[in-house]
């Protein structure tokens, strides 16, 4: 169960964010405010207590914070060395070092030449799943492992392939339910979990967000929606096309604990 939510306002320089997508055009910022402004609300009417970093101008995409750092459920949080070059300062601004201060009294890093997007690392209990991508590599999958284990957790890697991060494709619900892109409905680190299939053509909605029972799912994808509701799980639905335009997601958007 998640308690603890970390987010950070969107700057105005959003629109000048790394993007996968340029075909969709740069994002609307007052729209993205404001549809950040209900993902944050949907966290606290799940019960989460959300802290709100202020917006970086400098970085255009320091509101996807989840590529900030690893938060685990025992006792150490890792702050990642971010693999986007325009990105790698960010784990270095004093409001984001104090808030996870507040929660965790071990804090670790990931080091040079270990470099790492937490977009790509998966969350299944005490284990975790790490992407090997453009993004991450293996020095730093290596040093994360490490630490998992002193702290009595565990982890393994899983290569990466044609997407940016492992959460593009997979994301943990509960109850060995995945949600997975057609792309990794058979691939065998997953062999043993419950699949929920997302169709070429919703595959936006693959990351979507499990709080404690229930599904935060982007609009427009009654497919997915209705399989996550046969699942067995109640659904919020959110409109997150601004961060669509900049392969921003559910996920991205916050650090959870």
């Amino acid at each position: 169960m998640f308690t603890t939510a970390i987010a950070r306002t969107p700057s105005r320089s959003l629109i000048d964010g790394i993007s996968q997508t340029p075909e969709m055009g740069k994002p609307d910022y007052e729209l993205a405010l404001k549809q950040h402004e209900r993902y944050v609300e949907i966290l606290r009417e799940l019960g989460l207590k959300v802290t709100v970093l202020e917006s970086a101008e400098d970085f255009p995409d320091s509101v996807f914070i989840e590529d900030n750092a690893l938060c685990t459920p025992h006792g150490v949080a890792i702050i990642s060395r971010p693999g986007a070059d325009t990105r790698r300062d960010e784990v270095k601004l004093p409001d984001l070092r104090a808030a996870l201060a507040e929660h965790y009294d071990t804090i670790e890093e990931v080091v040079d030449p270990g470099t790492v997007d937490p977009g790509d690392i998966l969350m299944v209990g005490d284990h975790y799943y790490i992407g090997i991508s453009h993004r991450t590599n293996d020095a730093a999958a290596d040093q994360i492992i490490k630490i998992l284990e002193a702290h009595g957790m565990t982890g393994e890697k899983v290569k990466v392939e044609g997407i940016l991060h492992l959460k593009d494709d997979v994301v943990y619900l509960d109850k060995k339910d995945l949600i997975v892109a057609k792309a990794y409905e058979n691939h065998p680190a997953f062999a043993d979990y419950n699949k929920i299939v997302v169709d070429d053509d919703e595959y936006y909605a693959v990351n979507s967000l499990w709080i404690n029972g229930t599904v935060i799912v982007p609009e427009g994808f009654p497919k997915t929606e209705k399989a996550i509701r046969d699942a067995g799980y109640e659904v919020v639905l959110i409109n997150t096309s601004e961060f669509e335009k900049i392969t921003g997601s559910l996920t991205c958007m916050s650090l959870r604990f």
